[in-house]
């Protein structure tokens, strides 16, 4: 039986977030012991938003415990639209929406995040803001990924996560160097941000990630059968994720 890995903030644990299509993804995500299951559209980009359908089926189906986080898409959409997105993915259950940051401006990115900020409390739930940047922001002309927290705080949202934009083979640390990422954690921490490391994972990252222990890790591709838009997530391929995760913390005295 899946036990939820419950995280405190600055505490040591790593929460393990899985990216999922539908149903029969969520109950694989679930099975192998994922602390929080995000539901998203990876044919559509790094943040690309599901169905309200998928991500209704998917909420429905989870046990009231589990951690249900959507993504909304990129900054490239209306902030009104994003907005009504944010709102409807937290009436669904979603305890996290997440919005990536496509824009090369600082003012405009935190404009936008205060519009969906301030449109979540209509959904009348728990549902925090995460602010995604991008390792790779040089390559598609967005904001770099240094000055994320210091958006997020001004915007007034809960967390923050990098990713990668471009999908093709290079991971999180292909762009970030550990020392850089460990500034941006404390940056995070210092503004009492939630912070989230994701980018084409893979399991030989876990002891760097364990080295760095951000609050949650996001997979997808490391955790399916195939490619991370055309394979399927796995139970099997999940369980060893997290017991690399949780091997990685037992063995390390820190």
């Amino acid at each position: 039986m899946h036990v939820c890995h419950i995280l405190l903030l600055g505490a040591a644990a790593m929460q393990l977030l899985i990216s999922v299509t539908d149903v029969a993804e969520a109950h694989a995500a679930l099975n192998g012991g994922a602390d929080i299951i995000d539901v998203k559209n990876p044919a559509e980009g790094a943040l690309g938003a599901a169905s309200p359908q998928a991500l209704h089926e998917i909420g429905a189906m989870l046990p009231e415990s589990m951690v249900l986080s959507a993504a909304l898409g990129e900054s490239f959409a209306p902030p009104g639209s994003l907005a009504l997105a944010a709102v409807g993915a937290a009436a669904f259950g979603a305890r996290y929406v997440k919005i990536g940051l496509r824009t090369p401006g600082l003012d405009e990115a935190v404009a936008l995040l205060r519009v969906i900020q301030a449109a979540l409390p209509l959904a009348g739930r728990d549902c925090t803001l995460i602010a995604v940047g991008y390792a790779d922001a040089e390559r598609v002309g967005a904001l770099p990924w240094q000055t994320l927290p210091d958006v997020a705080r001004a915007a007034g949202v809960g967390g923050c996560m990098l990713d990668t934009a471009l999908k093709d083979g290079a991971s999180l640390f292909d762009h970030c160097d550990v020392a850089e990422l460990q500034r941006w954690l404390r940056a995070c921490r210092a503004s009492r941000l939630r912070c989230a490391l994701a980018g084409a994972l893979r399991g030989d990252h876990l002891a760097l990630l364990n080295q760095l222990r951000p609050d949650l890790v996001g997979f997808r591709g490391a955790a399916c059968r195939g490619d991370r838009v055309n394979g399927r997530v796995d139970a099997t391929l999940v369980a060893a994720l997290r017991s690399g995760l949780d091997r990685a913390m037992t063995h390390d005295p820190a």
